[in-house]
């Protein structure tokens, strides 16, 4: 693999925190402070979209656009030429999680303590309440359940059911995000402690993964499935997920030593990992070999946003101080 960043790229100057990425069909859109969301299209054209009176904290893709989640108490979603569409307003509360399924097409945002759905085409939400503040979301790989993660655990809910009870999944803390093996069978969350926990479905076995150094802010299933890279320490610490799962096994280290990496995103087709870091470098590693290279040189603020198109050809990242950038992986003479 080349140590030298790849060509042509196209970076920016945000002048905001960078909250989130994602990529939808041919346009990367970055999530800001300031209450923006830049789109950038895969033709380097941009647009810089007014979408949120302060912070936007969420963003996922979401049919020919995006939706994002505001402290403004909005649900928005954006098209891919800019257009805004307000979906719903929560007085006085922030919209800090959404969660898109892309399999059914069904659509969640926390809303304090409640979780709001709206199955594809409705235009009303189901609501679903909990004890403490919703702090993740996620749904299962077949988008008929999702997962809420919040203080002691985590609770999953089904869809469609027409008297729905959430079944709890208990462990003691703060519980700060939730992710959804593709599988089905096991959930992990972040949790305040730097550290991460996880159910078995099967048959509700707990699981237990702590010593990091930095609390854990993204992790990303791959190999379909068989392994966890997850961010927190000094490299890229990866845990294997196939069989009965990780417990009693050794994760494995890849990537860089040294500064704390903050942010992940599997390559979407192939064994490779892009890792963002404290220090503001980016890193692409080959899981197969751990041969790791720089793509993007320190900067002055840490990673903190990452995304993958769909087909692995481009990579958006995004920084706390608004360094960002889309890179470009296709071939020169595509």
């Amino acid at each position: 693999m080349s140590s030298t960043a790849p060509a042509p790229a196209r970076f920016l100057d945000c002048d905001a925190f960078v909250t989130a990425a994602a990529y939808g069909d041919g346009v990367a859109a970055l999530a800001l402070g300031d209450g923006t969301v830049r789109l950038i299209r895969d033709d380097a054209e941009e647009t810089i979209v007014a979408a949120h009176d302060g912070t936007v904290l969420s963003l996922a893709v979401h049919g020919a656009g995006f939706v994002s989640g505001g402290d403004d108490g909005r649900l928005l979603h954006i098209a891919f030429d800019g257009a805004v569409t307000e979906l719903f307003k929560a007085r006085g509360k922030w919209i800090e999680h959404v969660a898109v399924s892309p399999v059914s097409g069904a659509l969640v945002c926390s809303v304090g303590k409640e979780v709001l759905v709206w199955a594809k085409g409705s235009t009303e939400p189901r609501r679903f309440t909990h004890a403490t503040t919703v702090m993740g979301l996620a749904f299962d790989p077949k988008g008929k359940r999702i997962a809420a993660a919040h203080y002691n655990g985590v609770t999953l809910w089904w869809l469609g059911a027409e008297n729905a009870t959430g079944t709890a999944l208990d462990w003691k803390g703060s519980h700060t995000g939730v992710w959804w093996h593709p599988g089905g069978d096991f959930i992990v969350t972040s949790m305040q402690e730097n550290a991460m926990h996880g159910w078995r479905l099967s048959d509700k076995q707990h699981m237990r993964m702590a010593g990091y150094p930095a609390k854990i802010k993204a992790m990303a299933f791959f190999n379909k499935g068989k392994w966890l890279a997850t961010a927190g320490s000094e490299s890229v610490i990866c845990w294997p997920f196939d069989g009965k799962g990780p417990m009693g096994r050794n994760a494995r280290e890849i990537g860089p030593q040294g500064s704390i990496c903050t942010a992940v995103a599997a390559h979407p087709l192939r064994g490779l990992i892009a890792s963002g870091h404290a220090d503001g470098s980016l890193y692409l590693t080959r899981f197969d070999d751990d041969k790791a290279a720089c793509i993007r040189t320190p900067g002055d603020a840490p990673v903190s946003a990452l995304a993958w198109r769909a087909d692995g050809g481009r990579l958006a990242f995004g920084c706390e101080d608004g360094a960002a950038g889309v890179l470009n992986f296709e071939p020169v003479n595509a």
